[in-house]
């Protein structure tokens, strides 16, 4: 049995596959805010709770928002910055007694895509997380490619490419550069866009801004186009650097069904080449490919 745990911002979800992949149990629990030991209590006891149901003891592979240094075995980079700086894999080993493998979220996302999903088969894949943060994971030739420096695919953390006047020099991001991806194209960034143009004060959810500009709102709508002509710029970014057979988008902001057409109808614009055959696809697991894939960090035996 194989056990995966997505961390995510806001939840922590854990499943439990047999074999062959098939779905045996999912639980899924509040994430802690703020408070790495109470994150730690929380992932343990969702382990615990599936190995009592399911009465098996398996495999764990945790998928984080962020990633273990190879330098100091501490995390880094994460968007949940309680989690900076600590011993994460260390800690739960001793926790758990036994040995666990953790990957970034959006390296466990196309794992799971590329393994039975929406980028199976394919040679070049980039996965997507668009949500809380923006992550991205690269799987080509069947492996997941992590890097020399356990960075491979953060194109969240690089500068908006081709910006307007008016977008820079871009808003503070936490990882202490101005103008980063994930300060647009997160779910918060782009409320955070909304408001920010609109003057508004009151708080609305980008679920909220969607379904306004589903309704006819132009300035939702004028909102949601911002959204996705930003992202069809930084998508073409990665297609001429990678040139992937197909990104599978996940995280939230995935969700928006009209992502799927007109970004694809405007990276042309902007990638490097006279025609674009490479695919813009939801994934076939949903919310699920996160914590499928965090279980597929161990192999069949």
């Amino acid at each position: 049995m194989r056990i995966g745990i997505d961390l995510g911002g806001t939840k922590i979800e854990g499943i439990a596959l047999d074999d062959t992949g098939e779905e045996l149990t999912r639980k899924r629990v509040d994430a802690p805010q703020g408070n790495y030991q109470n994150t730690l209590n929380a992932i343990v006891n969702l382990i615990s709770d599936i190995e009592s149901s399911t009465k098996n003891k398996g495999s764990i592979g945790i998928g984080i928002p962020g990633t273990i240094s190879p330098q100091t075995g501490l995390v880094k980079n994460a968007n949940s910055t309680w989690l900076i700086g600590q011993p994460l894999q260390i800690d739960l080993e001793t926790l758990l007694k036994r040995t666990i493998r953790i990957e970034n979220d959006a390296n466990c996302f196309i794992v799971s895509e590329a393994t039975d999903g929406a980028a199976k088969d394919a040679e070049i894949a980039f996965g997507v997380i668009i949500g809380t943060g923006t992550g991205g994971g690269i799987y080509i030739r069947g492996q997941s490619i992590i890097g020399a420096n356990a960075i491979a695919g953060e194109w969240g953390h690089n500068p908006l490419p081709w910006p307007n006047p008016d977008e820079l020099p871009g808003r503070e991001c936490y990882c202490g550069k101005n103008g980063c991806i994930e300060t647009w194209l997160s779910g918060p960034g782009f409320v955070k866009d909304h408001h920010s143009i609109n003057k508004l004060i009151s708080p609305t959810s980008a679920r909220e801004i969607v379904l306004q500009a589903e309704e006819g709102n132009e300035y939702a709508q004028a909102s949601l186009h911002r959204y996705t002509e930003r992202l069809a710029k930084s998508l073409a970014s990665i297609i001429n650097v990678l040139d992937p057979d197909v990104i599978v988008l996940g995280g939230g902001m995935s969700n928006i069904a009209q992502l799927y057409t007109e970004v694809q109808a405007r990276w042309s614009n902007y990638v490097f080449s006279d025609h674009v055959v490479t695919k813009l696809v939801p994934p076939k697991h949903g919310d699920s490919s996160g914590v499928r894939g965090a279980a597929w960090l161990w192999p069949q035996t």
